[in-house]
């Protein structure tokens, strides 16, 4: 039966087997796998048998789905032995992997020979006496460069041992090669990470490679490397016997350590009668198990700095959210109050101003969740051609109750034969919504005038140096107010998710949403702003989009976004 192994993540070493003629969902909701990957979606990938063959398809995950190290777009045919990587956990389809823990077994002495010829530390690892010790020198410190250079390169530990093996593979030609790794606690036993053979093994027996206890011990717990040629010591050999019958084997074993850290040992071995190893590159391969332990180490610090700062980064979030959350709820129960009020005196006046408390913030909790999803998931563009006019009359309606009843003026202003554009309607409509919202709150009441205008630029304009003269037109909507103005010692992070300048009225979400929206349709947006004057946003958007982005390619697009605020007007 075939099976998928997960060799990286969360859940490695589990192995679940695919029933025949049964499709298996990859994900996180009860029907799929059971895995426990958080950066898997809950419907991410599903895994379909037609006969004997099987494919696999994306679900339109947020983090895509992977096969061989390339992101597929529709479904394809799975081979046995392909590596499927959905988040941060990959699998191995079909057969069991060359790193898969049933290959390595570490086995007693009473099961393998394995006298020690030769013992060095790990830390006097050193070019040894060797017949031409200067081109040894220039030999080893290619090696060593060579080493340097793959540790420094390589952010993932399944890769990088993969790549020092390789190494080890090219330097000392042995005919089997396995690095093995220390499992999370003092009695678990030592797992493979990487595994490799000079040649095919031509059957399972021959696939496994058995490990003297005592060599890994001696290694791993005594941080000390082992040789092991024990061809002159064995009886069998003595009275004569072939050693290619008799299967006696040279091996090398180095600890991969750093400072108080054990990772586990380098292995490798061959048959005497192919290959004997000898004490020079025994010191050699210590070296190569001291850099990689510091490679290891390195990646172990790298991931515990992430983990922290995305721990910080939640927290941050969690404790804005909770606060803006915290005042709508204050506005919820408030409204609530004022409407028992008017029910126990049958005053439908009162009521009517509980349930525009109530109103207002629900508004706010729509806003805060759109605004939410759209920070937290953004989506693929769906590109329509649209007239951005149309979008802004639609937008400017949601605020005319507002605008009445704090008696200000709201203009749309928007010339009906600027030709349609493609973008995609809806989120430029939260675009706007953000910006006309942002400037009707901004003015003040009685006397406030907010103005939404598009405008349509030549090619040989190029608007805020967003294009080159004669490159492509450009669509322009500007919201203008006569509030009071943004102060310049806020400018510089108004597009900062959770920085707001509305206090307890704004989450902090609206600029940095529509900037990241912006930044998604190759746009840009501008800020002109003087305190006591008030403030125009001008966003650029490209007229020729679809000319310009590929729909499909955008989903997990992470675009820094361009904005630029300037002090006056």
């Amino acid at each position: 039966m075939l099976a998928l192994t997960v060799i990286q993540g969360p859940d490695q070493g589990k192995k679940f087997q695919l029933p025949t003629h049964e499709p298996q969902l990859i994900g996180r909701s009860s029907e799929a796998l059971p895995i426990t990957d958080s950066t898997v979606s809950r419907r991410h990938a599903e895994l379909t048998p037609d006969g004997d063959v099987w494919y696999i398809r994306d679900l339109a995950s947020q983090n895509g789905t992977w096969v061989n190290g390339v992101e597929i777009k529709n479904r394809i045919k799975l081979q046995l032995g392909d590596q499927i990587r959905v988040g941060s956990t990959v699998f191995v389809f079909g057969q069991a992997r060359a790193d898969d823990p049933a290959v390595v077994k570490i086995v007693r002495d009473s099961e393998i020979e394995s006298d020690i010829e030769h013992r060095l530390n790990s830390e006097d690892s050193m070019v040894l006496a060797e017949p031409e010790p200067r081109q040894a020198a220039i030999d080893h410190l290619r090696v060593i460069y060579q080493l340097t250079t793959l540790t420094t390169k390589l952010s993932d530990k399944a890769e990088l041992l993969r790549a020092v093996l390789e190494l080890v593979f090219d330097r000392f030609q042995p005919e089997r090669g396995v690095v093995l790794l220390a499992g999370p606690t003092e009695r678990s036993e030592m797992i493979p990470g990487a595994v490799k053979y000079r040649e095919t093994p031509a059957s399972d027996e021959a696939r496994q490679i058995r490990v003297s206890r005592t060599i890994l011990k001696t290694a791993f717990e005594d941080n000390a490397g082992v040789l092991s040629s024990n061809a002159m010591t064995d009886p069998r050999f003595k009275s004569g016997d072939s050693v290619q019958e008799i299967g006696i084997r040279s091996a090398v074993c180095s600890p991969i350590v750093f400072q108080d850290q054990n990772y586990g040992a380098i292995y490798i071995d061959s048959s005497v009668a192919n290959y004997t190893f000898t004490k020079e590159q025994l010191a050699l391969l210590n070296a190569i198990g001291r850099h990689t332990g510091l490679a290891l180490a390195h990646i172990d610090q790298t991931e515990r700095e992430v983990r922290s700062e995305r721990l910080a980064a939640v927290g941050e979030t969690v404790a804005s959210l909770s606060h803006s959350i915290k005042n709508i709820l204050q506005g919820l129960r408030g409204g609530t109050d004022v409407v028992e009020i008017g029910l126990k005196k049958d005053d439908l006046k009162i009521v009517g101003e509980g349930w525009g408390i109530l109103k207002r913030n629900l508004d706010r909790i729509v806003g805060l969740t759109m605004n939410m999803l759209a920070f937290g998931r953004p989506k693929a563009l769906e590109l329509e051609s649209v007239k951005l006019g149309m979008l802004v009359e639609d937008s400017a309606q949601l605020f005319e109750a507002i605008c009445a009843d704090k008696g200000i003026a709201l203009i749309v202003d928007a010339d009906p034969e600027i030709p349609p554009i493609h973008v995609d309607p809806n989120l430029i409509h939260q675009v706007l919504t953000n910006l006309i919202g942002n400037a009707v709150e901004a003015v003040e009441p009685q006397k406030g005038v907010v103005t939404a205008r598009v405008l349509f630029h030549e090619p040989k304009e190029a608007p805020l140096a967003t294009a080159h003269p004669g490159e492509a037109p450009w669509v322009e909507i500007r919201v203008i107010d006569n509030g009071t103005g943004i102060p310049q010692d806020q400018l510089s992070w108004i597009f900062e998710p959770f920085h707001s300048t509305k206090g307890l009225r704004g989450t902090g979400l609206g600029l940095a949403v529509t900037r990241r929206i912006v930044a998604e349709h190759r746009g840009r947006i501008r800020v002109e702003t003087k305190v006591g004057a008030g403030s125009t946003f001008r966003v650029f958007i490209p007229a020729d989009l679809d000319t310009q982005i590929d729909p499909s390619a955008t989903a997990r697009e992470k675009a820094a976004g361009h904005s630029d605020v300037m002090g006056g007007l």
